[in-house]
């Protein structure tokens, strides 16, 4: 087999000169390899230019689109009342349970009753007092009365009588207003809960002295149904406005809640309250709705958490519209973005791709609506995207149907 020229060329220069060292004669051999023409791939090994990239498209069509907006809100109650006492008094029992649930009616707090029992039993013994001498007055007007057909009568007995009956009757009113206090201070004496809800800690326990500057014993609220209330932008609250005006005001939006867990809360609240101010820190406005608030079916008295919404916990609102409206909708993943915003590919009837500048109306992880820059019966270019450019030529197909659309909220 023929040596290569530059091997014999070493070789032949071998026999002629001195010897040379090894390190010498690699150098020798790598100078020579470095002289070597790169080969050069025939043209016939080339690739050849494949076929037009497969891709996946949707029809861009419109389908009905429930409109939601977010918004940040907090639950509230619709019933807060803070107890407080009415009497001066020692507190002897608090038959409630903190952290419970308690009914219209259930007595809270027991305070000492004797004093305030001694003070009615004074006032019904200066009633009976009064009526006593009423009726000897009534007795002594009867009399003069009558001695006026006799010469021993006179005018100024009489009125002097009938003066002293009506002083009489007047003390009776008086003393009656003093027991109906005292009545009043002894039913102070047990506190009652005025609403249905849940009651908090207290605040004072058994044996101390409560007084009315005591401050809040406790404080309940209500349960059910709560307020979700929630600024909006005032920009967003004048297009909520013009959106919905012709369609009903507050009855075609309904409010959707998503807890603090991530989770779709089931039962729909109606907007019930719009604040006629914008508030100037903010530039934002308040809307209030109220939402039903069950006890879970699995839970039994005395459980923590027996229903879904605490009051002044923070929650998502989704505000949305009752009827659904008509929108192109496209996957989400179709959608690109650069600096000069959203765009899509489209196939054109002669499979060239093309791009599309959109405008985004509401989106979700899965869907997103077009709200300008696409028509219905545009081809989408859903799967193959990263394979495209504008100008290519495609060989399109059409791709499964993309997720229905039902709302923004990402249900």
């Amino acid at each position: 087999m023929d040596l290569p020229i530059v091997w014999r060329l070493v070789i032949n220069n071998a026999s002629v000169a001195p010897p040379l060292s090894l390190r010498a004669l690699a150098f020798a051999v790598l100078l020579a390899s470095t002289t070597l023409p790169l080969s050069v791939t025939p043209a016939s090994a080339q690739m050849p230019n494949g076929p037009p990239p497969a891709i996946g498209y949707i029809v861009a069509k419109k389908t009905p689109i429930t409109q939601t907006q977010q918004f940040i809100g907090r639950i509230e109650a619709v019933n807060r009342v803070n107890i407080v006492a009415r009497v001066t008094a020692q507190l002897e029992e608090t038959p409630f349970i903190e952290g419970s649930e308690v009914k219209k009616g259930d007595v809270l707090y027991r305070l000492e009753r004797p004093p305030f029992e001694a003070l009615v039993e004074a006032n019904q013994a200066t009633i009976t007092q009064y009526e006593a001498l009423l009726r000897n007055a009534k007795l002594t007007t009867q009399r003069a009365q009558q001695l006026l057909a006799t010469p021993a009568g006179q005018q100024s007995s009489v009125d002097s009588a009938l003066a002293q009956q009506q002083a009489y009757e007047a003390q009776i009113l008086g003393a009656q207003a003093q027991l109906k206090t005292s009545q009043i201070n002894l039913d102070y004496t047990t506190i009652t809960s005025p609403i249905d809800g849940k009651i908090g800690r207290t605040a004072v326990t058994v044996g101390n002295v409560v007084t009315p500057t005591s401050g809040t014993l406790t404080t309940i609220v209500s349960q059910d149904p709560m307020y979700v209330t929630f600024p909006v932008p005032s920009p967003q609250f004048l297009d909520l406005g013009s959106y919905y005006a012709g369609k009903g005001g507050f009855n075609s939006v309904r409010i959707r809640v998503r807890l603090p867990d991530g989770k779709l809360y089931g039962p729909e609240g109606k907007l019930d309250f719009v604040d006629p101010s914008v508030a100037s820190g903010t530039d934002t406005v308040n809307l209030r709705g109220q939402i039903p608030n069950p006890v879970n079916p699995d839970t039994k008295p005395g459980d923590l958490n027996r229903r879904p919404l605490v009051d002044g916990e923070f929650v998502t609102v989704l505000l949305e519209g009752a009827e659904p409206i008509l929108a192109l909708a496209i996957p989400r993943a179709a959608v690109l973005s650069d600096q000069q915003g959203s765009y899509v590919y489209v196939v054109g009837d002669d499979n060239t791709v093309s791009q599309k500048r959109i405008t985004l109306g509401q989106t979700t992880p899965a869907l997103a609506t077009v709200s300008a820059g696409l028509n219905e019966g545009d081809k989408v270019v859903v799967d193959g995207i990263q394979r495209i450019r504008p100008g290519a030529k495609v060989t399109p197909s059409p791709a499964p149907d993309a997720p229905a659309a039902t709302n923004a909220a990402g249900q």
